[in-house]
């Protein structure tokens, strides 16, 4: 039952990457509603077990990142992928607009408090790369609001290149202190979205989703493909990927998620401790005291 696709396909680890040869859409990869189902429940429950391994083995842990242009389908894909794990194994932060205290702090302070500590996911619904995505795109936010010393204002194109060379070091201290970093960018097409916002213009039930400033970012969306082009090649190396998928197909986008976070999982070789001699007789004697009542 399981899918057999090459993760190569969408898995980018050095500075290779062309946002205009990455695909939005891709054959479909489930027969029907009930093979995506049992498809999805599969790697949940893997998932869920290789959760709980990394929680007794206490070495490793694991943040998910979802950067994507609105309507993708993040908290869609953040909902469906990872329902039915334990709640005490994973914690969700969405990042908005930053808060003054945040403003009075560096950049990735906001994220840095809430990192997954060992033995736990952490996802981050958006995250410190907003700070080469969107303040890259809308300059203006750095320069007016974010309140840098004056002299780092001087050259923006300089700014952005020490941003995204600050993220992949402090991505590879993550990694050397037992935090493995993977990210997604959820590849919506232009006009899939487009079909996603009339949906939730036209549908009561959905209206609550819809922001006018996210039509407005559509006049932006070359110079979003482009820094997103540039923040990926900057970032992704093989400890610390990036995987792009395509999100035309919601469904085809949450099984290779599924399957990608199963992958990255599995290359860290967890498993249920193995305690010493002294701890298994100790079970033992209490296994014999218990037998004996």
């Amino acid at each position: 039952m399981k899918l057999t696709l090459s993760l190569d396909d969408y898995r980018v680890t050095k500075d290779n990457f062309r946002i205009k040869k990455a695909k939005t859409s891709v054959k479909r990869l489930y027969k029907d509603e009930t093979h995506y189902q049992e498809l999805l429940a599969q790697y949940r429950s893997e998932i869920s077990e290789l959760q709980e391994q990394m929680y007794a083995h206490d070495r490793y842990g694991l943040l998910l990142i979802f950067q994507a242009m609105d309507a993708a389908g993040k908290d869609g894909t953040i909902k469906h992928v990872m329902s039915g794990i334990d709640p005490q194994g994973v914690e969700v932060h969405a990042f908005k607009k930053p808060t003054q205290d945040e403003l009075d702090h560096d950049y990735l302070w906001r994220t840095s408090t809430v990192m997954p500590p060992r033995g736990r996911i952490g996802i981050f619904n958006r995250s410190y790369y907003e700070e080469v995505l969107v303040c890259q795109v809308h300059p203006e936010i750095v320069q007016k609001i974010q309140r840098l010393p004056q002299e780092q204002l001087k050259d923006m194109k300089k700014l952005f290149n020490k941003r995204r060379s600050d993220i992949a070091q402090f991505e590879a201290y993550a990694q050397r202190n037992g935090i493995r970093i993977i990210k997604f960018m959820l590849n919506v097409s232009k006009d899939e979205q487009k079909k996603r916002f009339l949906e939730r213009i036209d549908t009561p039930a959905k209206n609550w989703k819809f922001n006018a400033a996210d039509v407005q970012a559509r006049e932006n969306w070359d110079d979003y493909m482009k820094a997103y082009e540039q923040a990926i090649n900057a970032t992704a190396s093989p400890e610390s990927p990036w995987y792009i998928i395509p999100a035309d197909d919601k469904k085809n986008m949450r099984l290779i998620v599924s399957l990608a976070i199963l992958h990255e999982m599995k290359k860290l070789h967890l498993h249920w401790p193995k305690l010493p001699k002294e701890q298994l007789a100790e079970l033992a004697k209490c296994r014999d005291m218990l037998m004996a009542e």
